[in-house]
């Protein structure tokens, strides 16, 4: 089992935000090495048993956001450059083992999660910033899925994250063509809801996430449940766990501490309970 590289995703926190950057710039943050693997559900779990954290930046570190899977796991094993295991059932294997990995874990954080997005977001680091529930990107950002030019089909459940981002149509364009979009059109697309110069991305990044961070953290992430519930299930549903949540949400401190601050017109002073 490879020793985890523990600088690879590194973990920052400060005023109930935790900033994660991917650390490997070297390689372009790109993901997937056994020896980061790991990391992901390690952090999101330190995450969601954290009640002083009540939002979440993803960046990268250097030039890039990530380039997405690690093109070097693809090279020469045993004489047949582009292997990915002794047969389709093992290639399966290493996927459900790998990156997906990374995508479970994301998407399991509890709570709000921004992409900051510095260069480039490619294959998985593009699918990665749709598994965020805000994006916004610097003007230098370029977004792609080029799986079907390295001969491969979107591996890592891209197919399902990009299409409910910006629909059908353009995430077809962007599969179907392999071809990279700069931050202006990912900004008309929906891709990403703001662009900004690169100096000010992680400013304006921890702008927002300190907006989000002045919510009553309980109730913060019970609204990412419905928000996230709703994408896959009926109205019906989603009314009933509405009614169950905000029965919850009554009879919460915060509750009474966000009606008092509004009649006494200040900010809440929200603790959690």
């Amino acid at each position: 089992m490879a020793e985890l590289n523990e600088d690879a995703l590194l973990y920052e926190k400060k005023d109930h935000i935790v900033t994660l950057t991917m650390n490997q710039p070297e390689f372009r943050n790109s993901l997937g090495s056994p020896d980061v693997l790991p990391l992901w559900q390690i952090v999101a779990d330190r995450i969601n048993a954290d009640s002083d954290v009540r939002c979440v930046i993803l960046t990268g570190a250097g030039k890039h956001f990530s380039t997405g899977g690690d093109v070097r796991n693809m090279g020469d094993r045993g004489g047949q450059r582009g292997t990915r295991g002794k047969s389709p059932v093992d290639a399966r294997m290493r996927y459900r083992n790998g990156v997906h990995r990374i995508v479970r874990a994301v998407r399991s954080i509890e709570l709000p999660v921004i992409a900051a997005v510095n260069g480039a977001a490619v294959g998985l680091g593009c699918d990665i910033t749709c598994l965020c529930d805000m994006r916004m990107a610097a003007e230098n950002a370029r977004f792609g899925v080029t799986f079907l030019k390295l001969g491969l089909n979107p591996g890592d459940g891209g197919a399902f994250h990009l299409q409910k981002v910006i629909g059908m149509a353009r995430a077809s364009e962007m599969f179907y063509t392999g071809d990279l979009i700069d931050a202006k059109t990912a900004l008309d697309w929906g891709l990403v809801g703001k662009v900004v110069p690169l100096d000010q991305l992680l400013i304006e990044a921890r702008e927002l996430a300190a907006r989000v961070a002045r919510q009553p953290p309980d109730v913060l992430r019970m609204t990412k449940v419905l928000l996230r519930t709703a994408q896959t299930n009926e109205m019906e549903t989603v009314l009933e766990m509405s009614a169950a949540m905000q029965g919850i949400a009554h009879h919460t401190d915060d509750h009474v501490e966000a009606i008092n601050a509004f009649f006494e017109k200040r900010p809440g002073d929200f603790q959690g309970r």
